[in-house]
């Protein structure tokens, strides 16, 4: 029975009619509130889908570059066939840290690496494998998950891009949706000489670092 039809029935009366239009009020507001929460709902999922669809949007429009960088990386782990998002050179991973909220970078070398070769600045630090002794860190997912979203577009780096892909490969089989490699790690190959740090890798392309 609608509000119309209410109105025509013996028992009605003013006292009722104001009570019945209250009621009413109320009912169509909580209507209003249940498909304004439906709507923040469906454009969180919009948005989600549309970063891991690649297309990430800003109020200027499209970020072509980001965008690039991202189908780049996705290409290179479709030719390789890897089991997590994307392949990154140093450069793209500097780019996706100052452009993309809150992703993340991962350095998974040793603490006698970071301590001295050098570290990135504000790098989320846990080691794959433990010095002394460089033995596997059984507790490197539980120390991530504590550390970084599984929902983070995360980048792994190590010290040519061995043991951050094995850390992605991990990553991205216990959730963590948006993992990626850093090729060429931090030191990258060797030159003629024998030594790291000048012919490719984060060092080599004069990406921000410190030294402890």
């Amino acid at each position: 029975m609608n509000y119309a039809m209410l109105k025509n029935e013996p028992s009605y009366c003013a006292i009722t009619e104001h009570t019945v239009a209250i009621a009413f009020a109320c009912t169509y507001l909580v209507h209003w509130v249940m498909d304004c929460t439906e709507l923040v709902r469906f454009s969180r999922l919009a948005c989600t889908q549309l970063i891991c669809n690649n297309q990430l949007f800003n109020t200027g429009g499209t970020m072509s570059k980001t965008n690039d960088i991202l189908l780049a990386a996705k290409a290179r782990a479709e030719q390789s066939s890897l089991p997590y998002s994307g392949a990154l050179t140093p450069d793209e991973a500097y780019e996706l840290l100052q452009t993309v909220p809150g992703a993340k970078l991962v350095d998974v070398r040793s603490s006698a690496e970071w301590n001295f070769v050098g570290t990135v600045p504000g790098a989320v630090n846990i080691e794959w494998k433990r010095f002394p002794g460089m033995i596997d860190n059984p507790d490197f997912l539980s120390q991530l998950k504590q550390q970084v979203s599984a929902e983070s577009l995360i980048m792994f780096l190590c010290r040519t891009g061995g043991r951050s892909d094995q850390a992605a490969r991990l990553a991205a089989a216990n959730g963590f949706t948006d993992c990626f490699n850093v090729l060429e790690g931090f030191e990258g190959d060797k030159d003629g000489e024998q030594h790291r740090g000048t012919v490719s890798g984060w060092k080599a392309r004069k990406l921000p670092w410190i030294q402890s």
